[in-house]
């Protein structure tokens, strides 16, 4: 039974000094929508709420914050740090499973390259190789699960990228902000009615990911700048609406479907990831401590910002998991003869991809404390005195 408080105890835990809890709830609403996003798979999630335009705009404010207070190389060196250790750690046991399973040089016909390429789980300029076809575990993890462990590292990739160009596009944002918040948009365009093309495909990638997502990581760059507070208040809530609506009527026009969302239109994505991240900054209340209604999410929310990179990083391999045991309740008659809908659902495995994650949390995300050359803590949910390692 849960037991109210009296309102002069039900302050929120302290919080980290200039952290600012709308963008933290932000991240974890984004963290939360991606996996329930690769659950299910419906095509409008996308749509409700751009998780990796929200993320990126995030990323960019941070990377603003501190190019603004330190050194252009200590922080790329510093954000670098915070951001590969997690990957090696996937990559050790991710990598090893798949050798494991009859993954090698043959795969891809070229034994030179192939060991040339595994060089991109050490340092992702370009997307780390991964055994596609490789085989599930019966009853332990579902077919495919190497390529849903690989293919999400796109962002790991774009992020590194980002990072490595913040110092010149922040100089740019200075000089002359919206021709640099907008060209990445009109790069998009650019590509997509084939004005310009990329022949090599690793080229392609990374320019594909700046198109899309450039603007929303330039936005949240502009918003620690305060480019956006110069606007006058009406630009953005006129503004932002009118380019959502266009970015939704063109993937209409282009069958937006399950199996066909906007992760499949890179034009409607930037624009729709643009206006949506446009009014997200514009609305920014700057919460330095939680309004009432929120604080009951006080710890949850501190333990996915604190493990966003572990969570990203591992709830695909959680879901394969999950995944991979429910199919093996298809093989209990009684199920399969009363219950099929339950069986076909995915609801409830929801419960279990999370507690797997939580799982993770604990077995792997101390890595993200090393990284950040913090001592390295089981569950960091902000309640003091416990959880250390």
């Amino acid at each position: 039974m849960t037991v109210t408080q009296p309102a002069e105890v039900t302050a929120p835990a302290p919080t980290p000094k200039g952290r600012d809890r709308y963008f933290d709830f932000l991240r974890a609403v984004a963290l939360f929508r991606v996996i329930l996003y690769h659950l299910m798979g419906w095509a409008w999630l996308p749509v409700v709420f751009p998780s990796m335009g929200v993320m990126f705009a995030l990323a960019g404010n941070l990377m603003a914050r501190s190019l603004g207070k330190r050194p252009a190389l200590e922080v790329v060196r510093g954000r670098l740090r915070r951001l590969l250790p997690p990957l090696w750690l996937l990559g050790a046991v991710g990598v090893s499973g798949m050798l494991l399973a009859g993954w090698g040089p043959d795969a891809e016909g070229r034994p030179g390259w192939w060991w040339l390429h595994l060089a991109y789980w050490i340092l992702p300029l370009s997307d780390p190789p991964y055994g596609d076809p490789l085989p599930g575990i019966q009853g332990l993890i579902a077919d495919g699960w190497a390529l849903d462990l690989g293919v999400p590292l796109w962002y790991i990739r774009a992020y590194l990228w980002f990072v490595l160009l913040s110092p010149f596009l922040l100089r740019a944002l200075r000089a002359a902000p919206w021709p640099t918040i907008l060209s990445p948009l009109a790069l998009a365009a650019a590509l997509e009615f084939g004005a310009v093309s990329v022949p090599f495909w690793r080229l392609e990638a990374g320019i594909g990911d700046f198109a899309t997502f450039g603007a929303c990581w330039l936005l949240g760059m502009a918003h620690q700048e305060g480019v956006l507070r110069r606007l006058p208040r009406y630009v953005v809530p006129s503004l932002a609406p009118a380019v959502a609506g266009f970015a939704l009527w063109y993937a209409l026009g282009d069958g937006i479907r399950e199996g066909h969302d906007l992760d499949d239109m890179p034009f409607a994505q930037s624009l729709w990831s643009f206006a949506a991240v446009l009014l997200l900054l514009h609305l920014s209340p700057s919460w330095s401590e939680w309004p009432r209604p929120l604080r009951r999410f006080d710890r949850l929310v501190t333990l996915l910002n604190a493990r966003a990179v572990t969570i990203y990083l591992w709830h695909n391999v959680c879901i394969d998991v999950v995944e991979g045991a429910w199919d093996r309740l298809w093989g209990v008659p009684w199920l399969e003869e009363n219950v099929p809908g339950l069986l076909n659902s995915p609801w409830p495995q929801l419960p279990a991809v999370w507690l797997l994650t939580a799982l993770c949390v604990v077995c792997f995300g101390w890595m993200e404390d090393l990284a950040a050359k913090r001592r390295p803590r089981l569950w960091p949910d902000g309640h003091t005195g416990t959880h250390r390692a």
